[in-house]
């Protein structure tokens, strides 16, 4: 029996969530499983993947087949660095204490870059929010600037009317002399 480690969707349509399942080849994507070993998430940014990587290496090293974009995770995630160090100590290479050091720094790095990564996507969040409110407060102060210019207009217009009707009435209103 061929074992694939590969992805199994839920979530509804346009919103994919992933699991993270141990499964025969021959099984339908969302079909029957193993085991469960972690979850995707692919509308996060960053991507949210939560594995658990002893049971992955177990079965990494049972022989099992990791697809494409599960292999990409469980580089992201460490888990294939992990399993390297393993077969590693296995083959005398070196011991569990410089594989589990070496397994530390680069969870280390890791998670910096992770963490740098998000820094940076809030930075240009808070960039584009305050680029969004200064463009706000000038189209609000134009169009200030405009409601101000009518309303002058208007009570410039209503004063003309007055003066033009205090001299209408003035010149319709002409005394009559001899009485």
């Amino acid at each position: 029996m061929a074992v694939k480690i590969r992805l199994q969707r839920h979530g509804k349509k346009g919103q994919p969530f992933y699991h993270i399942v141990i499964a025969d080849a021959r099984a339908a994507r969302d079909g029957k499983f193993i085991e469960k070993i972690g979850t995707y998430n692919p509308l996060t940014n960053p991507a949210t993947v939560v594995v658990n990587s002893e049971r992955a290496c177990v079965w990494l090293h049972n022989g099992a087949q990791p697809t494409d974009t599960v292999r990409s995770l469980l580089r992201y995630k460490g888990v294939l660095y992990k399993y390297h160090l393993l077969r590693g100590v296995e083959k005398g290479a070196f011991s569990q204490e410089v594989a589990d050091k070496r397994y530390s720094d680069f969870m280390e790095l890791k998670e910096k870059q992770v963490a740098d990564k998000v820094a940076k996507l809030n930075n240009e969040k808070n960039e584009k929010r305050k680029v969004a409110h200064k463009h706000e407060e000038e189209v609000n102060q134009k169009k200030a600037q405009t409601l101000a210019e009518k309303r002058a207009a208007a009570v410039a217009k209503q004063a003309e009317e007055a003066q033009a009707s205090t001299e209408s009435t003035e010149n319709t209103e002409t005394p009559v002399e001899g009485e």
